[in-house]
C-alpha cells in the first residue's frame, strides 16, 4: 500500500503510539457458518485478537455451498421442477442469512469493531482462500470441526486446506471439549 507521507523509521521509533494511531487497522476475515465451532472461533477472535482500541475491520465471510446439479428427473422418477429448485435456493439463502445474522449479533457487543459481511457461493475451501486474497486480509480466523483421520479423508478439511493455501496467516480455533 503506497503512502503519501515519507516513511521515517526514526520518527516511528521515537513515538510508537503516534505511529500506531496513524496506521490503518487490520482486516481480519472470520469464516462463519451455522456450526458451534464457527461461533466459538468468532467469539474467541473478538475476545483475543481484535484490538480493543478500535481500527480493526472484521469481515464475516460465509461460503454458501452451490446447489447440486440434478438431472431433470432423478432415479426415482421425481421431477426437479423450477419450483423445487427455487425452494432449494431460498432455503440456502435463509441458512446463509441466519449464519451471518448470528455472527453480526455476536459482534454487536463490540462497537469499536467495524463489521462487514460477505456471502459467496462455491466450495468453501476455494471461496475462503479467494476471498482472503481479494480482500487483502491480514488474518483469517476459522473454527475446526475436529474430524478424525477417517472423516477428514472422506469429507476433507476446510481449515487444513485454508492453512495450506491461503496467502495470509491462518488462525484455527479449536472448540474446547
Amino acid at each position: 500500500m503506497a503512502s503519501s507521507v515519507p516513511d521515517d523509521g526514526a520518527a516511528a521509533a521515537a513515538d510508537p503510539a503516534a505511529a500506531a494511531a496513524g496506521a490503518p487497522g487490520r482486516r481480519i476475515v472470520v469464516a462463519v457458518d451455522e456450526s458451534e465451532e464457527s461461533t466459538h472461533a468468532l467469539t474467541w477472535c473478538l475476545a483475543n485478537v481484535v484490538s480493543s482500541t478500535g481500527g480493526d475491520t472484521l469481515v464475516l465471510l460465509h461460503a454458501r455451498r452451490p446447489r447440486p446439479v440434478y438431472a431433470a428427473m432423478d432415479s426415482s422418477g421425481y421431477m426437479m421442477t423450477s419450483d423445487v429448485m427455487a425452494s432449494m435456493d431460498k432455503y440456502a439463502a435463509a441458512v446463509s442469512a441466519a449464519a451471518v445474522g448470528k455472527a453480526k449479533h455476536i459482534c454487536a457487543a463490540f462497537p469499536h469493531v467495524t463489521v462487514e459481511t460477505m456471502v459467496e457461493s462455491g466450495d468453501p475451501r476455494d471461496v475462503i482462500c479467494d476471498a482472503t486474497e481479494k480482500l487483502a486480509a491480514d488474518l483469517l480466523v476459522m473454527g475446526t470441526h475436529g474430524y478424525g483421520l477417517i472423516q477428514r479423508a472422506f469429507l476433507g478439511s476446510v481449515s487444513n486446506h485454508c492453512a495450506q493455501n491461503c496467502k495470509c496467516p491462518v488462525l484455527i480455533v479449536k472448540r474446547p471439549k
